[in-house]
């Protein structure tokens, strides 16, 4: 009888696990290759963390990367546009207050939907948006947005020392950079890419 109750409770466990689990993640499934701006959205939308390359104060404009969270949106409301928290002590936020000029690239590899190809395989997705780096207004609806967005998919960000004066920046995308097959990078606008419309739902338990 005990060993009935104890396999009983564990299954119901890993139920209950199953279904927490289930109730946060986001669900789309991967763009077919030739669908260059779905593949794109999909790609920014599903990951958390880039390489995010600004021009250094410090080192005679040298370029400069650095890995850094973002989001674009809540999930299933995606808009393309790359939001980040920085503040002022890391080198990243007082490039970008100097020049705009910046880039953010980001691998499929950390999604884990590249099998076994290496990270630099053509197989294994990249995509660099280059743009402008720039600091939005504290009390704006944008900014609200974004630290919404930004708070849902990072949230111990919440808790990081107010004293650091962390702020929110968003990247104006002028050109978009994306290979995922062999071949070479494939064409695609900024307005194609932020005229997408993802096709995106959360599972709600």
């Amino acid at each position: 009888m005990k060993t009935e109750v104890f396999y009983s409770c564990l299954v119901l466990f890993f139920l209950g696990f199953q279904g927490y689990v289930d109730a946060r993640l986001l669900v789309e499934s991967k763009p077919d290759r030739d669908d260059t701006a779905a593949y794109a959205r999909w790609l920014v939308s599903q990951n958390s963390w880039g390489i995010l390359t600004t021009l250094s104060i410090e080192l005679e404009g040298s370029p400069f990367g650095n890995v850094v969270s973002f989001s674009d949106g809540v999930p299933g409301k995606g808009t393309g546009v790359p939001y980040f928290y920085l503040t002022t002590l890391d080198p990243t936020a007082r490039n970008a207050l100097k020049d705009h000029r910046s880039s953010l690239a980001i691998s499929e590899y950390p999604l884990g939907t590249c099998s076994n190809a290496d990270p630099e395989s053509p197989v294994c997705a990249k995509i660099t948006l280059t743009g402008r780096l720039v600091l939005l207004e504290s009390n704006s609806k944008e900014a609200e947005f974004a630290r919404t967005a930004l708070f849902t998919k990072h949230p111990e960000m919440k808790g990081w020392p107010k004293g650091h004066d962390f702020q929110v920046f968003k990247l104006e995308i002028e050109d978009i950079f994306i290979i995922n097959w062999f071949g070479g990078p494939k064409p695609l606008t900024v307005d194609q890419y932020l005229k997408y419309k993802m096709n995106i739902f959360a599972i709600d338990k």
